[in-house]
């Protein structure tokens, strides 16, 4: 693009609308616009937006550099935010629940909806990144497309303006004087005392202060940008975990989120609870308020955690070492390398084994026992003389379905029920029957065998958080940026005086980015005295 030659001679790049040097208009427009105010926010700077539209990287551009754009990219992600919280999350849903059942069982067909749309696992679709994604860039691209100009402009701002810059600037005035200079000195002296940068050429002055208020906005976006790197560094993995982990009495497992090198066992869950006629005065009236006279007085884990040794090959059972022993308890977390583990929930007296007996219905008689592991039960009890126990179907959480057949909600044994084979020696066929709490069904009709309840093991049941959060100091430092830049941009106004001296007349024209009042108060108290037209707001002259 060719360069633009203003008339005092000074070349501007081409996009320019008020020259860098004198401030004249540069404009097709001629004197259409010499009438109205001067747009001041980017100092009449060529922006790359406004000047290149011609291939396909200005059009991205342009499109990116569109506040309306980038305002419409964040009610977009704030909207699909608020409808992500309409429901749980796929992370706060039951354990070993298929997500699927879980949102068209509890919500209907809205909830089918929400599953089907992705919005149970909202924060990490790729849906929802492009959109932060394109916040991001929507911030840089924004902030190139203004600061550059602008700052090129306020650096090579010149001095002695055109008289037709300073009449279209919104504090203005025209004042005929003879004691020019002394009138100088005086305004000069009480410049310096409100702290303005002096710069002087030909008997003209530009007075300006707090210059760096300008890029206050520029900084927010800076520490927005930064908090969104922030942000989606949690999708790489090992930099965010936030998981939950069920341990049961006497189980160790895997702790997720540490790519198999971390595991914890659970000795002991102990939960204790306030006894009314034994606590101080001060916990009976929230004892009281319990209704049951139950409540917690500390729960607890006793683990111990374990490190998978270094030396083990691929495919082999881990190999563990002790690490160390711990009680983890509400906000007393176990923390290691740079991982913390809390206790969030407990669940007292879960089903973990049954018994039964294979008995003749008539006789009463007893073939043996067998004792099911519930969370891992085997096909098949072998009771010797011939006498079986086939496990033909197993389910956890059994409930009937809409259609009458025999279901499981979840894998936790809440509800378990059997559909058991009988093999005996004068039935090597073998006799089904449904075996359910407080329920027996025998399809084939009356069964000569039966199985018979007699008894349950329950174990305690530990709910854990596993906890790593590597992008906070990203988070927090952006966070800060931000912080600065609102300050920054809030609590100081840059403001530019320009005087002119064109022989017995002086013109004196002031502009602020914000807080026009208090720029005029202040110009009122410099030219007190010495004879200068106080300046008029002509935006609410003309207004009026």
């Amino acid at each position: 693009m060719k360069e633009i030659k203003c008339e005092c001679g000074h070349v501007n790049p081409h996009g320019t609308v008020l020259c860098e040097n004198c401030g004249r208009t540069i404009s097709t427009e001629g004197n259409k616009i010499e009438k109205q105010l001067l747009d001041m926010r980017y100092d009449g700077s060529a922006r790359r937006s406004l000047t290149y539209n011609k291939t396909v990287i200005d059009k991205i551009w342009n499109f990116f550099s569109s506040v309306k754009v980038g305002v419409s990219l964040i009610v977009i992600t704030l909207f699909a935010s608020a409808i992500g919280t309409i429901f749980p999350q796929e992370l706060y849903i039951p354990p070993n629940v298929l997500p699927e059942d879980f949102y068209r069982e509890q919500y209907g067909i809205f909830g089918q909806f929400y599953y089907t749309l992705g919005f149970h696992q909202l924060y990490g679709s790729w849906w929802y990144m492009i959109l932060i994604a394109s916040i991001g860039v929507s911030l840089v691209i924004c902030s190139l497309d203004r600061v550059i100009p602008l700052y090129r402009a306020l650096k090579k701002q010149g001095v002695s303006r055109h008289v037709s810059f300073l009449k279209r600037q919104r504090l203005y005035s025209e004042t005929e004087i003879s004691n020019i200079e002394d009138a100088l000195d005086v305004i000069k002296k009480r410049l310096k005392e409100k702290r303005y940068k002096i710069r002087e050429e030909q008997g003209n002055l530009l007075a300006e202060k707090n210059r760096f208020s300008r890029w206050g906005p520029y900084v927010n976006h800076i520490g927005l940008i930064i908090f969104l790197i922030g942000v989606m560094l949690r999708y790489i993995p090992g930099m965010y975990v936030d998981e939950v982990l069920w341990l049961r009495e006497g189980e160790t497992r895997e702790i997720p989120g540490t790519n198999g090198m971390y595991y914890l066992e659970n000795h002991q869950f102990i939960f204790e609870t306030y006894q009314a006629e034994k606590e101080k005065d001060v916990f009976q009236e929230a004892i009281t308020r319990a209704g049951d006279g139950v409540v917690a007085k500390n729960y607890q884990s006793n683990v111990t955690l374990y490190k998978k040794k270094e030396d083990t090959l691929p495919g082999e059972e881990a190999e563990l070492e002790k690490v160390k022993d711990f009680n983890i308890r509400v906000n007393e977390p176990l923390k290691f390398d740079s991982y913390a583990i809390y206790q969030v929930d407990y669940k007292l007296n879960e089903l973990n084994q049954m018994m039964f007996n294979l008995i003749d219905k008539e006789t009463e008689k007893n073939y043996g026992q067998i004792t099911i592991d519930l969370l891992n039960p085997k096909k098949s009890y072998d009771l010797g003389n011939g006498y079986k126990v086939e496990v033909a179907s197993y389910l956890p959480d059994f409930y009937f379905d809409s259609e009458g057949n025999p279901s499981t909600k979840t894998r936790v044994p809440n509800n378990p029920a059997f559909v058991f084979r009988m093999i005996t020696p004068d039935r090597p066929e073998g006799e089904t029957s449904f075996v359910a709490i407080r329920q027996t069904i025998e399809p084939n009709g009356d069964n000569k065998y039966k199985m018979k309840f007699a008894g349950v093991k329950t174990v305690n049941v530990t709910g854990l958080t596993i906890r790593k959060d590597l992008t906070l100091w990203t988070i927090g430092i952006g966070g800060v940026i931000f912080m600065i830049g609102v300050i920054q941009g809030s609590y100081w106004h840059h403001r530019r005086i320009w005087i002119k001296n064109d022989g017995s007349i002086l013109h004196l024209a002031g502009h602020t980015n914000k807080n026009w009042f208090g720029l005029k108060k202040e110009l009122k108290m410099i030219i007190e005295g010495t004879g200068i037209k106080e300046p008029i707001d002509q935006k609410q002259l003309k207004e009026s």
